[in-house]
């Protein structure tokens, strides 16, 4: 479980913190005890740390070339855009 620290301590005690995130713990930042933020080690392959700490899965190519193969050039026909179309035209006509 992550330990809980305020803004005001971590700034007195920065680098004491910065070297406990360093060797493994999580810190969560708070603000008059509502959890503003966290702290977490930084590792050299990042997605492969989250992958293997939530279960999710890593692209292994570059989000664009995903992105281009799932929505072709263009609009398709069953698009919310080509819905509009079409009854913008039945209105108009």
């Amino acid at each position: 479980m992550a330990r809980a620290v305020g803004i005001w301590e971590l700034r007195q005690n920065l680098s004491r913190y910065l070297e406990r995130v360093k060797a493994g713990e999580d810190l969560v930042v708070t603000d008059r005890g509502e959890a503003v933020a966290r702290l977490v080690p930084a590792v050299s392959d990042g997605y492969a740390d989250l992958s293997a700490r939530f279960g999710a899965t890593v692209p292994v190519e570059p989000l664009e070339t995903i992105a281009s193969r799932l929505s072709p050039p263009g609009r398709a026909a069953g698009t919310t855009d080509a819905w509009l179309a079409g009854s913008r035209a039945d209105r108009a006509g």
